[in-house]
């Protein structure tokens, strides 16, 4: 499987109470952790038996070496696009409060960085799905450009609207988006996209495909305890389920399963352990 797209370095601190403005709290833990869509993506795909490998801009700052080493751990393959890049990595701060797991994340993520060369034309025919999440336009297009040659799915994460995404729907398979997700028209399946995927929290899963079909996927109901990253786990779920199972009901029950046991999970890394034991081949 491979996965394009961000990765940051987060800094997660745990606390009672959100801070209010102006405000200063003590923490209850901090954790350091590489983050980003198609990051945690991949740690979720690795941890549920997948061969995943990570495209991304991280670059030679120390900062990057915290998150080479987590990816490492998790086994994931890094690929870097600029190794030798000086810039710090995008980092994320992030509080998450104790009592339901709620959090703020304050990120510039890719937004300006950029990296000398162009993207290899990777092939993807050694991958049986791929995932990209826009972060870097010139990258999500690329892998994408090579999966759809080499009749391999496509998922989207789809959290917010990007311009590359004019140019990347087309080619996409399977475009998962958030509640907040919102496209200027045409409509998704308008612009080529077969299977159209809606999350929302812990309300049902809604899909739809090109052909008229639609339905909902109820969520498991369950008493969070972190949900960070909780949307990026479930896209790593629904790209590993792309391959494994046969229709998009049972896809995004899946995918709604590996979610809910991870925001189960206090921390950062607390969660690929738990969901190891829901591996399907």
């Amino acid at each position: 499987m491979l996965l394009a797209g961000l990765c940051t370095v987060d800094v997660v601190q745990r606390v009672t109470e959100l801070p209010a403005p102006g405000e200063k709290v003590q923490s209850l833990s901090v954790d350091v952790a590489a983050g980003g869509p198609a990051t945690n993506a991949a740690v979720a795909a690795a941890a549920l038996g997948a061969e995943a490998t990570l495209l991304t801009v991280l670059g030679a700052h120390p900062l990057a070496a915290l998150a080479r080493a987590d990816l490492e751990a998790h086994g994931v393959r890094l690929i870097d696009l600029a190794p030798g890049l000086p810039d710090p990595p995008p980092v994320s701060a992030v509080a998450v409060r104790d009592r339901d797991g709620e959090r703020t994340v304050v990120s510039r993520n890719a937004r300006d960085r950029t990296f000398l060369g162009k993207v290899p034309s990777f092939g993807a025919s050694g991958a049986d799905v791929v995932l990209v999440d826009g972060h870097y336009p010139e990258v999500a297009l690329t892998v994408a450009r090579a999966a759809k040659a080499a009749g391999v799915p496509v998922v989207l994460d789809a959290g917010s609207w990007k311009p590359v995404l004019d140019e990347l729907l087309p080619l996409v398979d399977v475009a998962a988006c958030s509640a907040h997700f919102s496209a200027p028209e045409p409509g998704l399946h308008q612009r080529g996209v077969p299977t159209v995927i809606t999350t929302a929290g812990p309300g049902p899963v809604r899909w739809s495909t090109a052909d008229g079909s639609s339905g909902e996927v109820p969520v498991p109901a369950v008493e969070a305890r972190d949900t960070l990253g909780a949307g990026d786990v479930w896209h790593g779920a629904l790209a590993v389920a792309v391959a494994r199972e046969p229709t998009v009901a049972d896809r995004i029950r899946f995918a709604n399963e590996v979610a809910a046991e991870r925001v189960r999970q206090v921390g950062p890394r607390s969660w690929p352990a738990a969901i190891a034991g829901r591996n399907r081949k």
